[in-house]
C-alpha cells in the first residue's frame, strides 16, 4: 500500500518520506519485520530486551504483506527476519544479533572474548535450528525428532556449557560481564526443556546459571506473561506460519537416523550436515 502511495503522490514526495522515515529508522524504536511467533526473530526480541531497548513489530499476517515487503526492495536476499535500526534494514539473523549486542556492550571486551562467545553461540544453532522447527514435522515423526533433541543435549551440546560454567565464581560463559552468548543459552535451555522437562537434572551450573540470568530485571521482565517474548508455536500458528511462507509439513525427515533440516523460502538459509 506505502509503494502506491508514493507513485501517484510524485517524486517531491517520495523524496519527503523516504526522508522521514530514515529519520524515524536513526531516531525511533527497533522495528521488526517477521511473523507473530518465534522463528528466527526470536533469538533478536530476547537481545533487544536484555538489553532495555524497546522495539515495535510488523508481523505478517499474509503471504502478500510478506511479498510486499520483498518488493519494497528492503530485503537484501529477498529474506526475513528483518529489523529497520539506525537508518539499516538489517537481514541475515547473526548479522543483526551482532550488530545488537556490539551496540549494547554484550559482546565481550575484545578479539579474544569475541571469538569464544561466536564459538559457544554457534554451537546452539546446530540444535536451535532442530528445535525451531521440530512443530513442522509430520506427527508419525514428532516423538522421534523430540527423542533425539534429548539425546543431543544431553550428550553434545549441555556439557559444553556445564563445562564452561564449572570454576568458582564463574557467573557468565565468557569473561566477567553479561553477553549476548549467556542471553541466547538461557532461550536456548527453555527451549530444550520444552522437549525434555528436567534435562538439566545432570547439569547443576547449568540449573544455577538458568536461575541466575533469569532473575536479571530486564530478563525477568521479558519472562512474564504479557511481555513481547512468543510461546511455542501451537497447531494455529503453524498453520498461520505455513500459510506465509508457504511451507509444508515435513521439514525435518530422516535418513539413515540423521536428521536433515529442508531448506524452504528462506526459513532456513542454508542445508545442515549429517553431522547436526
Amino acid at each position: 500500500m506505502m509503494a502506491g502511495l508514493l507513485l501517484v503522490e510524485g517524486t517531491h514526495c517520495i523524496n519527503n518520506i523516504t526522508e522521514n522515515q530514515e529519520l524515524k529508522i536513526m531516531s525511533g524504536k527497533p522495528i521488526l519485520h517477521y511473523f507473530n511467533g518465534r522463528g528466527r526473530m526470536e533469538s533478536v526480541r530476547w537481545l533487544l530486551a536484555a538489553a532495555g531497548v524497546e522495539f515495535e513489530e510488523r508481523n505478517f499476517e499474509t503471504a502478500e504483506q510478506r511479498e510486499n515487503l520483498i518488493k519494497s526492495g528492503k530485503l537484501m536476499y529477498q529474506q526475513v527476519p528483518m529489523v529497520e535500526i539506525d537508518g539499516m534494514y538489517l537481514v541475515q539473523t547473526r548479522a543483526i544479533l551482532r550488530y545488537i549486542a556490539s551496540k549494547y556492550n554484550l559482546y565481550g571486551k575484545d578479539l579474544k572474548e569475541q571469538a569464544l562467545i561466536d564459538m559457544y553461540v554457534e554451537g546452539m544453532r546446530d540444535l536451535y535450528d532442530i528445535i525451531m522447527l521440530q512443530p513442522l514435522c509430520l506427527p508419525q515423526d514428532r516423538k522421534e525428532t523430540l527423542r533425539v533433541i534429548a539425546e543431543r543435549a544431553n550428550q553434545r551440546f549441555l556439557p559444553v556449557y556445564e563445562k564452561a560454567l564449572k570454576d568458582p565464581g564463574k557467573n557468565y560463559l565468557v569473561g566477567n560481564q553479561l553477553s549476548w552468548a549467556d542471553i541466547l543459552l538461557l532461550e536456548f535451555i527453555l527451549m530444550v526443556e520444552e522437549c525434555k522437562p528436567g534435562i538439566l537434572s545432570a547439569f547443576p551450573k547449568l540449573q544455577e546459571f538458568k536461575a541466575r540470568i533469569s532473575k536479571l530485571p530486564r530478563i525477568q521482565k521479558f519472562l512474564q506473561p504479557g511481555s513481547q517474548r512468543k510461546p511455542p508455536m501451537d497447531d494455529q500458528a503453524v498453520e498461520e506460519a505455513t500459510k506465509i511462507f508457504n511451507l509444508e509439513k515435513g521439514l525435518i525427515f530422516y535418513k539413515r537416523r540423521n536428521i536433515q533440516l529442508c531448506p524452504l523460502h528462506g526459513i532456513l538459509a542454508e542445508k545442515q550436515s549429517n553431522n547436526i
